[in-house]
């Protein structure tokens, strides 16, 4: 499969439209995950009155929702309560690496995996992020110390998330087997691994460039809130926990 870089440009929407499409929630032109999936929202390309609309009718006034990428102007009494600047690595020279040593995480593992996530935040991992895509684990002494795995799947990608290792474990180069044997089955479909990493963690995009990533562009996480006078349907009591995949300290 011959991979268009052009999707990675909004690869939520993408994603969306394609291999997750089954996980997408729609309002109008607006698309997101389930909350206990993931906190990432699409908006349309020029978004108009319309779409904010839309977006405070799934989000529920004064809700918090994670906007990446790049997007216009906020709607009067709209509110930026948080931007991470990031980046977005792509591998298209990476063939991955097989690991005996890793396992197959699914949904029984995922009370570990959100302790683990819980403790080295790596971004954000919720009840059901497990069925975006394969999840891969180093266990020492029956204990999860380190995972990796699939989250975004815009056509022809990948992208390697959740990347995370026990502060005690650290140092043993768990990451780096686990990304390159998650990249090992990104590339046995036919498909080319990227991912995201805050623009602050050095240590992981050094990590990352090592093992072959390359940087594409830099990108921008944002959690805005919805005004709280607004009287919108509430659809989502929950306000979203947004973090940035890629990891702190592999």
């Amino acid at each position: 499969m011959t991979a268009s870089p052009a999707v990675l440009d909004d690869p939520v929407r993408a994603s969306l439209l394609g291999a997750h499409a089954h996980l997408t929630e729609r309002r109008g032109r607006v698309l997101r995950y389930p909350l206990d999936v993931s906190p990432f929202l699409s908006m349309p390309p020029e978004p108009g009155p319309a779409d904010w609309d839309d977006v405070a009718a799934l989000v529920g006034p004064a809700g918090q929702v994670a906007l990446p990428g790049t997007v216009s102007a906020l709607p009067a009494g709209w509110e930026e309560v948080a931007n991470v600047p990031g980046v977005q690595l792509t591998g298209e020279r990476l063939t991955g690496a097989d690991d005996a040593g890793v396992v197959r995480l699914g949904a029984r593992d995922v009370p570990e995996m959100l302790d683990l996530t819980g403790r080295t935040k790596p971004g954000p991992f919720l009840p059901r992020t497990v069925e975006l895509g394969v999840y891969l684990g180093i266990r020492s002494g029956g204990v999860l110390v380190a995972m990796a795995g699939e989250r975004l799947r815009p056509p022809g990608w990948t992208e390697v998330s959740a990347v995370c290792t026990d502060p005690a474990h650290r140092g043993r180069g768990l990451a780096t087997r686990l990304v390159l044997a998650v990249v090992a089955g990104i590339r046995r479909r036919g498909e080319t691994p990227f991912l995201h990493a805050s623009a602050a963690n050095v240590g992981a995009i050094r990590l990352y460039e090592r093992l072959g990533f390359r940087l594409r562009r830099t990108t921008d996480f944002r959690t805005v809130r919805v005004p709280a006078r607004d009287a919108v349907e509430w659809l989502a009591p929950e306000a979203l926990d947004v973090g940035l995949g890629g990891g702190r300290e592999p």
